[in-house]
């Protein structure tokens, strides 16, 4: 004991300068928005564009207000969508034949869907959020 006091005793004169030394940390909660901002690049940026431009021919736009979705909802989902579903709807919307549109819109509204059910949006009032 008497050996203990005297090592601890140096230990504490050592370390006690280097307390000022260090810096302090801050965590905090970021928002989707902060972290979607962050992860987007210029790929994603290009295939949302070709989605939205797909969005705003009038047929689209006249399939979509059939299915009960409006078209703002549906350009604010695509400009939500992450980098690679965004490319993976843009392909969707490449390879889709004329007047074969319809199954992209269809990808649109079950994306909707699907983030309706995961509570993420509400844009479908017949759905019930699992949160």
């Amino acid at each position: 004991m008497k050996l203990a006091k005297p090592l601890l005793t140096a230990a504490l004169v050592v370390a006690l300068p280097f307390t000022a030394f260090t810096q302090s940390v801050q965590a905090a909660m970021i928002g989707v928005e902060q972290m979607q901002a962050a992860s987007r690049s210029a790929d994603g940026d290009a295939a949302r564009a070709q989605v939205l431009e797909a969005l705003s021919r009038a047929d689209v736009v006249a399939e979509l207000e059939r299915q009960g979705v409006s078209p703002e909802a549906a350009r604010e989902r695509v400009a939500a969508l992450s980098d690679a579903d965004a490319k993976r709807l843009a392909e969707q919307v490449d390879k889709a034949p004329a007047g074969g549109i319809i199954g992209a819109i269809l990808l649109v509204f079950f994306v909707l869907l699907l983030t309706d059910i995961l509570g993420l949006t509400k844009v479908f009032p017949f759905t019930r959020s699992i949160r």
